[in-house]
């Protein structure tokens, strides 16, 4: 067992699906939150951890929200993208593909310069000392409105050759791919390749709307296209990729079990 487990650690490797918020340990929110004077709603690392014991996707984000509070300055974004970036070079990760949420931190009042352009010199940084290559995923959280979304497709264009893809996240259940047809539309117009969150916790029919639809060239989770034979073989058809996050899945119990998946 040493022996495979040394055998996949020095594997070269590729994460295309991770959001950047995300990646917050309680180590370094606690940091932040001092650093710039911020309550949050935790007395000791060991109560983050706690917390991290989810049911569902909602779960998740509740807790997610909570921790990108704290992020309120460009050195934050840079020190939460950097630590991420370490990680990866501790396991061996050569290429990463990093989904950011702007909205997330434009909505109580961060400027979007001050998220990327912290996001991005970490990347730099990251690529310098590292050799590890990365791109960015701006994606739209899909419980605001599809107006707020074209507020910020305007916001990122100033960074447009920093961006890869425009993505959409967050809530699925209510907020289906089609409510974003044509924000999505006006990011393909623009240049910008497009994915999205689609069959997480949200039906077939969702993963159909975002090929159909959004005309993704990817689909993040997809897991309820198993629903729909049709589906499965469109998707082959159409070569979309799936990245499909086995651990994600099981903490947030979109299945119930690892060996299932």
């Amino acid at each position: 067992m040493d022996k495979m487990k040394e055998f996949i650690e020095n594997l070269p490797k590729a994460e295309l699906h991770l959001h950047i918020e995300g990646s917050f340990e309680p180590e370094l929110m606690f940091k932040i939150a001092k650093r710039n004077q911020i309550e949050i709603p935790f007395k000791s690392v060991k109560e983050i951890e706690n917390a991290y014991q989810f049911t569902c996707l909602q779960d998740f984000l509740d807790i997610y929200y909570q921790g990108a509070n704290v992020l309120q300055t460009e050195e934050d974004f840079f020190d939460l993208t950097f630590a991420y970036l370490s990680k990866c070079n501790e396991q061996n990760v050569k290429h990463t593909e990093i989904m950011f949420d702007p909205q997330t931190h434009t909505e109580r009042g961060i400027p979007f310069k001050t998220v990327i352009n912290g996001i991005v010199k970490a990347q730099e940084k990251a690529e310098k000392e590292f050799s590890i290559t990365s791109l960015l995923i701006m994606s739209f959280l899909r419980h605001l409105s599809e107006e707020a979304a074209f507020k910020t497709l305007e916001e990122s264009l100033p960074y447009k050759e920093k961006i890869t893809c425009v993505g959409l996240d967050s809530s699925e259940k209510g907020n289906p791919p089609s409510k974003f047809k044509n924000v999505y539309a006006k990011a393909i117009e623009l240049g910008y390749i497009p994915v999205a969150h689609a069959g997480e916790e949200g039906d077939a029919d969702y993963v159909w709307e975002a090929i159909d639809v959004l005309k993704v060239k990817r689909i993040d989770h997809g897991n309820n296209a198993l629903q729909d034979a049709k589906l499965v073989q469109e998707i082959i058809k159409r070569d979309i990729a799936l990245t499909v996050c086995p651990l994600s899945n099981t903490a947030l119990k979109v299945v119930d079990d690892l060996k299932n998946h």
